[in-house]
């Protein structure tokens, strides 16, 4: 079976894509991907590639067609919305030509924010007479509003009716929550509409290489926050909270990651004089399960929004996999999952109180029963977002859509 996957983000940029394109093809997919200049998250094109350059390239067996994009920056509103639509005009124009004389039997898009990366795909999946898969990870236009990002109900309403017709135009729509599956399925028309969860981390499939960690931690009770240092993530409610635990000598935050509020955080650790907070910058994925097994427990935290709240952080996955107890500060599918695997504690999300306490509640707790925790998270881990299986699963969705338009063509 030949898949496109078509995403505006992928290697070198650090996406589950790349993973997820990597299990497909042990599970005998020939897969092509089609993808942008990588410039996620600094704003800036990865050294060796151009902002302007259509390329092909092979990496790990696997062919790469790279279009034009406009680079994100670093704070401009501006600069986002243009590398959006930057990617969605190159990916139309420059994609057919690219992919010249390439059979296509199915797309799948790869879709967090923005959605309308899939227009080029629906343009392609006519061209190449191929079926049309949307993973959807984010809701939109729900998204744009729980960010802050656009607040204008006009603009809002045009969005939904964007979405309403990309939806309308496939084959088939996965939502990487449980959640997600009736917003999707009210704006989705006819399209089926299936829960398809993003898997874990490969990282945590390898065996310990044995050396030394990345990084190596004090030895303290030391919660880590390992991702993107975004808005929507509550990070000053993070810091509310290690301001509270100050006075607890051997409770330390640890900060692993990089994003749009890196500089602010900073800030603000310097303002509140928290010395109690460690932000030791961004890891390769490689280096990520050495991190998280030496934390003592591994913090979640989104801000408390209805949209929010039905979104699986991807981080979720990776902690389970490192079989250590969960500290989830959240609403909702995320804090739903963490309960039913027994494997953390969980408190309404943007509550500095609520996280300090159960921050106390976990130091509190033996070591046996933080280890117990640790492994019925990695336990759930293997049952639900085992990369190996979910990719199985999705080939074998993938391959019976084509079959089907191979059934109704006879």
């Amino acid at each position: 079976m030949r898949i496109l996957i078509l995403s505006q983000y992928f290697w070198p940029e650090t996406f589950r894509i790349t993973e997820v394109v990597q299990s497909l093809r042990n599970a005998g997919c020939d897969v092509t991907v089609l993808t942008g200049q990588p410039n996620y998250p600094e704003g800036v094109v990865s050294e060796g590639y151009s902002a302007a350059s259509l390329r092909t390239e092979r990496h790990d067996g696997l062919t790469i067609h790279r279009v034009p994009v406009v680079p994100r920056g670093s704070s401009s509103a501006l600069r986002l919305v243009l590398n959006y639509l930057s990617f969605v005009v190159s990916a139309s124009m420059f994609g057919p030509w690219l992919l010249r004389g390439r059979g296509v039997d199915v797309i799948l898009v790869y879709a967090p924010s923005p959605i309308l990366q899939a227009i080029p795909a629906v343009w392609l999946a006519w061209l190449k007479d191929a079926r049309l898969v949307t993973w959807v990870q984010d809701l939109w236009p729900e998204s744009l509003s729980a960010t802050g990002f656009v607040r204008n109900p006009r603009i809002l309403a045009g969005v939904a009716v964007v979405v309403r017709w990309i939806y309308r135009r496939n084959d088939l729509l996965l939502v990487q929550s449980q959640a997600f599956v009736e917003p999707v399925e009210r704006m989705a028309g006819r399209t089926p509409v299936l829960y398809h969860p993003n898997p874990g981390e490969l990282a945590f499939l390898a065996p310990a290489s044995g050396g030394a960690p990345a990084l190596e931690l004090e030895p303290d009770f030391n919660v880590m926050f390992a991702g993107n240092l975004g808005t929507v993530q509550a990070l000053d409610t993070v810091l509310a909270a290690a301001k509270l635990l100050q006075g607890t000598p051997d409770v330390r935050f640890v900060l692993v990651g990089s994003g749009s509020r890196l500089e602010w955080l900073q800030q603000e650790v310097q303002r509140l004089a928290l010395t109690n907070v460690q932000m030791p910058g961004r890891f390769a994925p490689q280096d990520m399960p050495g991190l998280l097994a030496q934390a003592s427990a591994l913090l979640v935290s989104l801000s408390r929004d209805p949209i929010l709240a039905q979104t699986v952080p991807s981080k979720i996955q990776a902690y389970l996999a490192a079989a250590r107890p969960i500290i989830a500060s959240l609403d909702g599918e995320g804090a739903r999952v963490i309960d039913e695997a027994s494997a953390g504690l969980t408190c309404p999300a943007q509550d500095a109180q609520a996280l300090a306490g159960a921050v106390l509640q976990l130091r509190a707790m033996s070591y046996d029963e933080r280890i117990r925790m640790g492994q019925r998270g990695r336990a759930y881990y293997e049952l639900h977002f085992e990369p190996g299986a979910l990719a199985d699963r999705l080939s074998r969705l993938l391959e019976e859509l084509v079959r089907s338009r191979t059934r109704s063509k006879t």
